[in-house]
């Protein structure tokens, strides 16, 4: 492609370079990138450190995840996002999904400070080592009036019975955020395989389901590129949210949940799916979440205009 042998070689250098950070981080005991953060590990309530002037060579998940919400809906290129005139704000926080506590309250309160509205939460881990940072963080989230919409998981597990961070659930305290939205993954095959088989499902828990197998959305470099996981589901529900808060910008984040859950469609009522995380076992679709639905957007915008006197 007329590339010179200097840039071929700098781009396999970089490669290597890549590749050595990934197994320093994941099997040196000994690589400590803290010189790299600047930051005092043990400060939960530290806010400024880091490097912003910074690049990595994975950006596919986060491109993904922002054009399911916002993907232009005029320029006939591609695909459509589900939310029109809408602006993302693009937080980094995860380093390829183990993120820590810290960072993560950090991005919360940082978009909520910046005059996010909705924020999508396409992560999650199995161990929470400072929740309570992050709780502060959600609750900060709540009192400003800003809604969390976050992936159940890919683990195909019960999340009632083991749970998926961040999540709902205030630690030392039976109250739950309520401003918080737990979206599960719908397959595209109908009857018993609608539910993903990896994605992880909760009566208590998980709120609704949401489209999140083989979701075409935007990639880097002007691509467009098929995905899966409850990373693309989140998404759709957050542009859900991002529709109903453009119409009727006096809608509460509680108020943006109870229509999101309550209008969801029911239409696998009383259909028996394998349970996601099994090979075969039967379970009714309704008790893999709270509501039984799947996000509908023309049903949640009808709901939310009987909620809302439109001053003409």
């Amino acid at each position: 492609n007329g590339a010179s042998m200097d840039d071929v070689m700098e781009n396999i250098n970089e490669g290597f370079e890549q590749f050595d950070n990934l197994l320093n981080y994941s099997l040196n005991l000994d690589f400590d990138p803290r010189s790299i953060v600047g930051d005092d590990y043990n400060n939960s309530s530290e806010r400024f450190y880091g490097n912003n002037d910074c690049k990595g060579p994975f950006s596919f998940h986060g491109t993904h995840v922002a054009g399911i919400i916002a993907a232009s809906r005029k320029n006939g290129v591609g695909m459509d996002g589900i939310a029109d005139n809408v602006r993302i704000m693009s937080v980094r926080c995860v380093p390829n999904g183990d993120e820590r506590d810290k960072d993560v309250a950090n991005a919360i309160r940082y978009a909520v400070d910046n005059g996010a509205s909705i924020i999508n939460m396409s992560f999650g881990k199995k161990y929470s080592w400072d929740k309570k940072a992050v709780d502060e963080a959600v609750k900060y989230a709540e009192k400003k009036g800003v809604l969390l919409i976050h992936a159940t998981g890919n683990d195909g597990i019960n999340i009632d019975e083991t749970a998926h961070y961040p999540c709902k659930k205030i630690e030392g305290s039976k109250k739950e955020a309520s401003n918080f939205v737990d979206v599960a993954a719908l397959n595209w095959e109908k009857n018993e395989k609608i539910a993903a088989p990896f994605s992880n499902y909760g009566k208590r828990t998980a709120d609704l389901f949401s489209p999140g197998v083989d979701i075409y959305s935007t990639a880097p470099e002007g691509k467009y590129k098929d995905a899966s996981g409850t990373s693309m589901a989140a998404p759709v529900v957050a542009g859900v949210a991002a529709v109903l808060k453009s119409y009727y910008p006096s809608l509460t984040p509680q108020q943006i949940k109870k229509i999101i859950v309550t209008s969801s469609r029911k239409e696998f009522k009383d259909t028996k799916v394998i349970k996601p995380g099994t090979k075969d076992e039967l379970v009714e679709f309704e008790e893999l979440t709270k509501s039984g639905g799947v996000v509908n957007l023309y049903e949640a915008v009808k709901m939310a205009q009987g909620m809302v006197k439109i001053k003409g």
